[in-house]
């Protein structure tokens, strides 16, 4: 006999949550609004129910499940496809939310995305056979982008992920210490501009994507192609 688990999640209202992944190419598998509100889609291998709970504020909400793929890349590619052509756009603060793309420390590649109803989908792909924390660089720079992307992508801890990436920036800006490089130093700019943009600082976001540009092409070029800025707040064309 073949066992299957379908994870329970909740939510404050059935319709957008029904919205929300019917765009992101879900099939809508069961719906009922009495007596109680309830939604079961399914994508592929993929299936998720949802209760409705009346006063459950997304905003505090702790719940969410992992997802395990093959091919992360193309899933992150199809979902933001999926929420620009449905809304305009792709959100990437508040609820809903898409995160960044990233490769995590210990051995996977992944994104979290957080549906209308505040419930965290961590959608990842084991790229390492070793799924153990590494041990932090000893780098400066290296260290601060391993600690920005762990607080940032992993944890949802954005102002300690601020906190961590200002202190790099900080150093990176006296001259009489440590230099990074080219890459790092946009990678460093780019992973902040992320985080404020997340937390709603468009400005301070713009700031350090301007900043970003100005840094050796050479530099921003290999990045963008290697792929380790795909973020949902895109470096700007130079």
């Amino acid at each position: 006999m073949a066992e299957k688990t379908v994870p329970g999640l909740r939510t404050h209202a059935i319709d957008p949550v029904a919205d929300f992944y019917a765009a992101l190419g879900f099939d809508i598998a069961f719906r009922q609004t009495a007596p109680y509100g309830f939604l079961t889609v399914r994508r592929g291998g993929i299936e998720l129910n949802f209760y409705a709970s009346q006063g459950f504020d997304p905003n505090t909400s702790t719940h969410g499940c992992l997802v395990l793929t093959e091919d992360v890349d193309a899933l992150y590619t199809q979902f933001l496809a999926g929420l620009s052509k449905a809304f305009g756009s792709v959100p990437n603060a508040g609820v809903p939310r898409v995160g960044a793309l990233s490769d995590l420390s210990h051995g996977v590649r992944q994104f979290l995305l957080v549906d209308p109803g505040g419930n965290t989908l961590q959608i990842a792909q084991p790229i390492s056979v070793n799924q153990h924390q590494r041990a932090q660089s000893r780098e400066t720079f290296a260290r601060a982008i391993q600690q920005g992307k762990l607080f940032a992508d992993a944890q949802q801890d954005l102002p300690a992920a601020a906190q961590v990436l200002d202190r790099a920036l900080t150093i990176a800006d006296d001259d009489t210490a440590e230099i990074p490089t080219p890459n790092q130093l946009v990678e460093l700019l780019v992973l902040r501009a992320d985080v404020a943009l997340r937390q709603g600082d468009k400005s301070q976001a713009e700031n350090l994507l301007r900043r970003a540009s100005t840094v050796d092409l050479t530099g921003l070029q290999q990045l963008q192609n290697s792929g380790a800025l795909h973020r949902p707040s895109e470096v700007p064309k130079v």
